[in-house]
Formats: C-alpha cells, sequence, structure tokens
C-alpha cells in the first residue's frame, strides 16, 4: 500500500515537472517573406535543441507577414519590403533588418550551366517586359558569344503572392530601365507584361525546375537547394558578377542604417566593383506596445542568439550575417521602444 502510494507521488511529480518544462518552453509564431526562410528555419531548429523554445516561422510572402503582425496573429512578421515610416506609426510597428541576402535570376536552359549567361540590368528588364523573346535574340546573344543559345521561347516566371522578392527586383529593374519604370514600376505586386506566377520563392524555384527554357527570380539559398542554374549580372561599376556571399556582402558595405527611419534600406544597385546589384536585408516587425511582455523578450532573445550564436549558419546559406556594430544599435532600439503597456522596457 505504501509502495503505491509512493509510486503514485513519483508519477504525479514527474507529471508536474513535465507540466511545469511545457509551461516554460516558448512557442512562439512568425510569418512572412520566402525570403529569408531557410535560414530563420535552420536558427529556429537549432534554437530549440539549445533552448527548448519553439519558433514556428511561416514562409507566406512579405504582404501576408505585414497583414499578420498588424492583426497580432503572429508574435513577429518579416517582410523583405521595409514599411513606410508613416506605416510603422500608424500601426504601432518597430522595425529591425535581420539578414541580408541576395536575389539571382534562375534559368532552365539545355547546355547552359550555372554562372555562364551574363544578362545586363536593360536586358533583363526587356526579357521580364516580354521584349526579348527568345533565348537566341541578338541582345542576348551579344553578351554571350561564347554559348549556343537555343532559338526558343523564353518562358518567364515570377511571383503570384505579394513579395518582398518581387519587390526588390522590381525596385531594381526600375533603376536599370525606365521602360520598366514607367510602364510596371517597382511593388510587393505588379501587372507583370508577361510569364507565369509561383507562389513565395519556393514556387518560382519549383517552375523553373519543371519549365524548359525558362527564368525566374528567386534568393540564392533556393538557387542552390534546387540545383538552379544562374546568371551573372553587369553591375553598376560595369563588371559583370556571380552571386555569392561575398558579392552580397560587397554591396551591403556601403548601407548607412541611420539613414532610413526604421532601419528600411533597399540596397539595390550599390557601386562597387565586387557588388551584386540585387542585395536586400530581410525585416523583422513586432508591436512596439506589448501586452504580453515576456513572450515578446523570447521574440528578441531568439534574434540575439541567433545573431550571436548563428553566422556560420546564416554563410553556410550564403545569406550575410549583420554586423556587431549593427545588432548593437538594433538592441539599443529594442531597449529604447518596445514597451509593456505599463510603459516598461521588454529588453534590457
Amino acid at each position: 500500500m505504501f509502495k503505491r502510494i509512493l509510486t503514485q507521488c513519483a508519477a504525479g511529480l514527474a507529471m508536474m515537472a513535465a507540466a511545469g518544462v511545457a509551461a516554460h518552453a516558448a512557442d512562439l509564431t512568425g510569418a512572412g517573406a520566402s525570403f529569408p526562410y531557410p535560414i530563420y528555419a535552420k536558427w529556429a531548429a537549432k534554437y530549440q535543441e539549445v533552448t527548448g523554445h519553439r519558433v514556428n516561422y511561416q514562409s507566406i510572402g512579405s504582404g501576408g507577414g505585414q497583414q499578420q503582425i498588424i492583426a497580432k496573429t503572429v508574435d513577429f512578421g518579416a517582410s523583405d519590403d521595409p514599411m513606410k515610416p508613416a506605416d510603422l506609426e500608424k500601426h504601432g510597428l518597430v522595425q529591425f533588418p535581420a539578414i541580408i541576402g541576395g536575389t539571382v535570376p534562375v534559368i532552365n536552359v539545355e547546355g547552359v550551366e550555372a554562372g555562364q549567361l551574363k544578362l545586363t540590368g536593360p536586358v533583363l528588364a526587356d526579357i521580364f517586359l516580354g521584349k526579348i523573346k527568345k533565348w537566341d535574340d541578338p541582345a542576348i546573344a551579344a553578351l554571350n558569344k561564347d554559348l549556343k543559345l537555343p532559338s526558343r521561347g523564353i518562358v518567364v516566371v515570377h511571383r503570384s503572392d505579394g513579395s518582398g522578392t518581387t519587390f526588390g527586383w522590381t525596385n531594381y529593374l526600375s533603376q536599370v530601365s525606365p521602360a520598366w519604370k514607367e510602364q510596371v514600376g517597382q511593388g510587393k505586386a505588379v501587372k507583370w507584361p508577361t510569364g507565369q506566377g509561383g507562389k513565395g520563392n519556393e514556387g518560382v524555384a519549383a517552375y523553373v525546375r519543371q519549365l524548359a527554357n525558362s527564368i525566374g527570380y528567386v534568393e540564392y539559398a533556393y538557387a542552390h537547394q534546387n540545383g538552379l542554374a544562374w546568371a551573372q549580372l553587369q553591375n553598376r561599376d560595369g563588371q559583370f558578377v556571380q552571386p555569392s556571399q561575398q558579392a552580397f556582402a560587397a554591396a551591403a558595405s556601403h548601407a548607412d542604417w541611420d539613414s532610413a527611419p526604421g532601419m528600411g534600406l533597399v540596397l539595390n544597385n550599390e557601386p562597387g566593383a565586387d557588388s551584386w546589384p540585387v542585395t536586400a536585408a530581410s525585416f523583422i516587425l513586432v508591436h512596439g506596445k506589448q501586452a504580453d511582455p515576456a513572450r515578446a523578450r523570447e521574440v528578441l532573445a531568439f534574434f540575439d542568439w541567433a545573431w550571436r550564436e548563428g553566422d556560420a549558419m546564416a554563410s553556410e546559406l550564403d545569406y550575410v550575417p549583420l554586423p556587431d556594430d549593427v545588432t548593437a544599435k538594433i538592441r539599443g532600439i529594442w531597449a529604447e521602444k518596445i514597451r509593456g503597456e505599463d510603459g516598461s522596457a521588454v529588453w534590457k
């Protein structure tokens, strides 16, 4: 009898201990840009392994991430299209960059391997405008005299959802092509002159992999993960460059984070012989006034940990970690601008 009571007590204590661990472990939710999804997923898996705290990040596009954080249905939103200062103020949001990467043109052209094809910004714009319709068009052939290009129609693939990657891509095309700027412009969603849409970086990568003679645009990690060929691009200094972590870092080295409210810099078409021309920061959005400060603190703790412990993981996926002076600046913004309802600081 006494032994049975001890056994029952021990079982009860074990259940209470397990419940205590479960209650202590955070289960955070975030949603938004597909551009940073590979690194956020990798960070989240390692963070759970180290701390027991789960971070569930959903790749739904930058537009969806902005909508969900405004609606307070997630703990943090993510967007590659930095929100305008007026919108940040209107919705009581704090914005900060989390990672830097590059968007690359990806192709599926028989006989053309990764990094062989050369394109300029104006030629790329004309392809996405539907003006250049075949791979052996004289404008492409003139840049690629060493390649045998097929006389096949070009299949353009673009994003179908509200996308920060699309914002960055169309912002770049608007800078290098007056025709693109006038006819299409820039935005998370635009009226595409030609082509077919895929949802997320994942969808565009899948279509390009499946469709012969296609071209699309994805974050560089998706090109690697899907075994896709990419094209060189001519940068602002007139140099043809390959996409790489070093090329993204060269573009980001010119960033003046203090020059843009909410640190919302667009890093396209930066100077420098080694700079990749379509480089972007991906941003996190959280509410400045927090009803649950402890939960908000866990969100910040995740990114704090990622910046301290996750640089190697980011580099493995060809992202560019933020410099230490930038992350120090961001922690200062957290301490100043993210508060509980009683006005107390969430991050100290």
